[in-house]
Protein backbone atom coordinates (compact mmCIF):
# COMPACT_ATOMS: atom_id res chain seq x y z
CA UNK A 1 0.00 0.00 0.00
CA UNK A 2 1.38 3.36 -0.93
CA UNK A 3 1.85 6.17 1.40
CA UNK A 4 0.74 9.66 0.30
CA UNK A 5 3.84 10.89 -0.02
CA UNK A 6 4.70 7.87 -2.33
CA UNK A 7 1.95 8.37 -4.23
CA UNK A 8 2.81 12.18 -4.92
CA UNK A 9 6.56 10.77 -5.42
CA UNK A 10 5.17 8.81 -7.98
CA UNK A 11 3.27 11.32 -9.62
CA UNK A 12 6.23 13.84 -9.73
CA UNK A 13 8.65 11.34 -11.06
CA UNK A 14 5.88 9.82 -13.71
CA UNK A 15 5.15 13.66 -14.77
CA UNK A 16 8.01 15.41 -14.44
CA UNK A 17 6.87 17.27 -11.56
CA UNK A 18 3.63 18.24 -13.88
CA UNK A 19 5.67 20.54 -15.66
CA UNK A 20 5.26 19.25 -19.08
CA UNK A 21 1.85 19.65 -18.75
CA UNK A 22 2.10 23.56 -17.06
CA UNK A 23 3.79 24.65 -20.25
CA UNK A 24 2.07 22.92 -22.86
CA UNK A 25 -1.01 24.33 -21.44
CA UNK A 26 0.86 27.93 -21.64
CA UNK A 27 1.75 27.52 -25.08
CA UNK A 28 -2.05 26.60 -26.17
CA UNK A 29 -3.18 29.85 -24.28
CA UNK A 30 -0.22 31.36 -26.06
CA UNK A 31 -1.44 30.39 -29.63
CA UNK A 32 -5.51 31.10 -28.65
CA UNK A 33 -3.96 34.69 -28.10
CA UNK A 34 -2.21 35.11 -30.86
CA UNK A 35 -5.12 33.21 -33.12
CA UNK A 36 -7.73 36.18 -31.18
CA UNK A 37 -4.73 38.87 -32.35
CA UNK A 38 -4.64 37.86 -35.85
CA UNK A 39 -8.11 36.80 -36.58
CA UNK A 40 -11.11 37.31 -34.20
CA UNK A 41 -12.01 36.58 -30.02
CA UNK A 42 -14.12 34.12 -30.91
CA UNK A 43 -11.77 32.17 -33.07
CA UNK A 44 -9.22 32.59 -30.30
CA UNK A 45 -11.82 31.08 -27.61
CA UNK A 46 -12.22 27.69 -30.50
CA UNK A 47 -8.42 27.67 -30.48
CA UNK A 48 -8.23 27.36 -26.92
CA UNK A 49 -10.99 24.94 -26.61
CA UNK A 50 -9.54 22.84 -29.18
CA UNK A 51 -6.36 23.32 -28.71
CA UNK A 52 -6.86 21.94 -24.64
CA UNK A 53 -7.71 18.88 -26.06
CA UNK A 54 -4.41 18.10 -27.17
CA UNK A 55 -2.82 19.05 -24.00
CA UNK A 56 -2.74 15.84 -22.02
CA UNK A 57 -0.80 14.46 -25.15
CA UNK A 58 1.14 16.87 -25.89
CA UNK A 59 2.40 17.14 -22.48
CA UNK A 60 3.09 13.50 -22.52
CA UNK A 61 5.35 14.02 -25.58
CA UNK A 62 7.03 16.05 -23.23
CA UNK A 63 7.46 13.75 -20.28
CA UNK A 64 9.10 11.17 -22.42
CA UNK A 65 11.74 13.59 -24.01
CA UNK A 66 12.54 14.92 -19.94
CA UNK A 67 13.09 11.08 -19.21
CA UNK A 68 9.65 10.97 -17.33
CA UNK A 69 7.61 7.82 -18.24
CA UNK A 70 4.20 9.59 -18.61
CA UNK A 71 2.44 6.94 -16.92
CA UNK A 72 1.97 6.70 -13.06
CA UNK A 73 1.39 3.40 -11.17
CA UNK A 74 -1.61 1.67 -11.80
CA UNK A 75 -1.94 1.40 -7.93
CA UNK A 76 -1.45 5.52 -7.31
CA UNK A 77 -4.14 6.16 -5.15
CA UNK A 78 -4.12 9.75 -6.54
CA UNK A 79 -4.84 8.82 -9.98
CA UNK A 80 -8.36 8.96 -9.76
CA UNK A 81 -8.04 12.60 -7.78
CA UNK A 82 -6.20 13.64 -11.67
CA UNK A 83 -8.85 11.99 -13.67
CA UNK A 84 -11.74 14.01 -11.11
CA UNK A 85 -9.87 17.34 -11.71
CA UNK A 86 -10.08 16.67 -15.19
CA UNK A 87 -14.18 16.23 -15.80
CA UNK A 88 -14.53 19.16 -13.08
CA UNK A 89 -12.72 21.45 -15.29
CA UNK A 90 -13.87 19.66 -18.45
CA UNK A 91 -17.46 20.08 -17.05
CA UNK A 92 -16.76 24.07 -16.22
CA UNK A 93 -15.89 25.35 -19.89
CA UNK A 94 -19.71 25.27 -20.80
CA UNK A 95 -19.53 28.33 -17.80
CA UNK A 96 -16.78 29.94 -19.32
CA UNK A 97 -18.18 29.71 -22.82
CA UNK A 98 -21.79 31.06 -21.48
CA UNK A 99 -19.80 34.12 -20.08
CA UNK A 100 -18.50 34.87 -23.16
CA UNK A 101 -22.41 35.16 -24.77
CA UNK A 102 -22.65 38.07 -22.59
CA UNK A 103 -19.13 39.50 -22.99
CA UNK A 104 -16.99 37.87 -25.25
CA UNK A 105 -13.94 39.49 -22.76
CA UNK A 106 -15.14 37.41 -20.24
CA UNK A 107 -13.98 33.71 -21.92
CA UNK A 108 -10.31 34.05 -20.83
CA UNK A 109 -10.89 35.09 -17.34
CA UNK A 110 -13.60 32.47 -16.88
CA UNK A 111 -10.88 30.09 -17.70
CA UNK A 112 -8.53 31.18 -16.10
CA UNK A 113 -10.64 30.68 -12.84
CA UNK A 114 -11.49 27.78 -13.85
CA UNK A 115 -7.76 26.41 -14.75
CA UNK A 116 -6.59 27.77 -11.48
CA UNK A 117 -9.24 25.62 -8.86
CA UNK A 118 -7.67 22.71 -11.28
CA UNK A 119 -4.25 23.90 -10.44
CA UNK A 120 -5.20 23.96 -6.53
CA UNK A 121 -5.84 19.90 -6.69
CA UNK A 122 -2.29 19.25 -8.04
CA UNK A 123 -0.74 20.52 -4.72
CA UNK A 124 -1.95 17.07 -3.66
CA UNK A 125 -1.22 15.08 -6.38
CA UNK A 126 2.24 16.02 -6.81
CA UNK A 127 2.92 17.25 -3.03
CA UNK A 128 4.28 20.72 -4.51
CA UNK A 129 3.08 23.74 -2.87
CA UNK A 130 4.07 25.90 -6.14
CA UNK A 131 0.58 24.30 -7.20
CA UNK A 132 -1.44 26.93 -4.64
CA UNK A 133 0.31 29.78 -5.83
CA UNK A 134 -0.05 28.90 -9.42
CA UNK A 135 -3.56 28.58 -9.11
CA UNK A 136 -4.36 31.30 -6.95
CA UNK A 137 -2.30 33.96 -9.17
CA UNK A 138 -4.53 32.16 -11.99
CA UNK A 139 -8.09 33.29 -9.91
CA UNK A 140 -6.71 36.52 -9.27
CA UNK A 141 -5.66 37.52 -12.73
CA UNK A 142 -8.87 36.23 -13.85
CA UNK A 143 -10.87 38.69 -11.75
CA UNK A 144 -8.66 41.79 -11.85
CA UNK A 145 -9.42 41.12 -15.95
CA UNK A 146 -12.92 41.59 -15.18
CA UNK A 147 -12.57 44.30 -13.13
CA UNK A 148 -9.74 46.31 -15.79
CA UNK A 149 -11.91 45.37 -18.36
CA UNK A 150 -9.51 43.67 -20.40
CA UNK A 151 -9.64 43.14 -23.94
CA UNK A 152 -10.18 38.80 -25.01
CA UNK A 153 -5.57 39.21 -26.21
CA UNK A 154 -4.80 40.52 -22.82
CA UNK A 155 -6.92 37.74 -20.79
CA UNK A 156 -5.22 34.81 -23.20
CA UNK A 157 -1.82 36.19 -22.91
CA UNK A 158 -2.03 36.82 -19.04
CA UNK A 159 -2.98 32.84 -18.94
CA UNK A 160 0.00 32.25 -21.04
CA UNK A 161 2.54 34.54 -19.42
CA UNK A 162 1.26 32.63 -15.99
CA UNK A 163 1.50 29.64 -17.00
CA UNK A 164 5.26 29.76 -18.96
CA UNK A 165 6.40 31.10 -15.93
CA UNK A 166 5.34 28.75 -13.23
CA UNK A 167 5.82 25.69 -15.63
CA UNK A 168 9.45 27.12 -15.80
CA UNK A 169 9.85 27.21 -11.97
CA UNK A 170 8.17 24.13 -11.74
CA UNK A 171 10.68 22.23 -14.30
CA UNK A 172 13.70 23.87 -12.37
CA UNK A 173 12.16 22.53 -9.48
CA UNK A 174 11.89 19.07 -10.13
CA UNK A 175 15.38 19.19 -11.82
CA UNK A 176 16.82 20.15 -8.58
CA UNK A 177 14.83 17.51 -6.54
CA UNK A 178 16.13 14.84 -9.47
CA UNK A 179 19.71 16.29 -8.97
CA UNK A 180 19.75 16.37 -5.12
CA UNK A 181 18.50 13.03 -4.95
CA UNK A 182 20.71 11.43 -6.79
CA UNK A 183 23.54 12.28 -4.62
Amino acid sequence: MMTITDAQQDMRRSYYGGAPGVVTSGLIWLMAGMVAVYSTPKYGIAALIIGGMFIFPLSLLLCKLFGASGKHDKNNPLGPLAMEGTFWMLLSIPIAFAASLYRVEWFFPAMLLVIGGRYLTFCTLYGMKIYWILGGTLAVAGFVLVLLYGSTMLGAFTGAAIELIFGSVIFASYKQELMTSST
